[in-house]
């Protein structure tokens, strides 16, 4: 009985790292690349994108408007969301 014991928790203990790896994979698939980042940056301020940066959490895109001015917003890597650059990184 004690083999069957041992041999049923080193299956547990082989398998519980591939579950955590499934649930990153999935959770990886779930945010947005940096090329979907670029063009919702796009979209948003209208202009050219000059540099796509990348925190934990999300994208931060620099564009260049019509008028010359560069803007910088942030892309939320989960949410796809666009906001102002703020200074504070994830």
């Amino acid at each position: 009985m004690n083999i069957v014991k041992t041999l049923f928790l080193t299956v547990l203990l082989l398998i519980a790292p591939l579950s955590q790896q499934a649930a990153a994979v999935q959770e990886q698939a779930q945010q947005i690349d940096r090329s979907q980042a670029a063009t919702k940056a796009q979209q948003h301020e209208k202009g050219r994108v000059l540099r796509v940066d990348q925190t934990r959490t999300k994208y931060r895109v620099k564009v260049l408007k019509k008028n010359g001015r560069v803007v910088s917003v942030d892309v939320d890597k989960k949410t796809g969301k666009v906001q102002p650059a703020t200074d504070k990184d994830n």
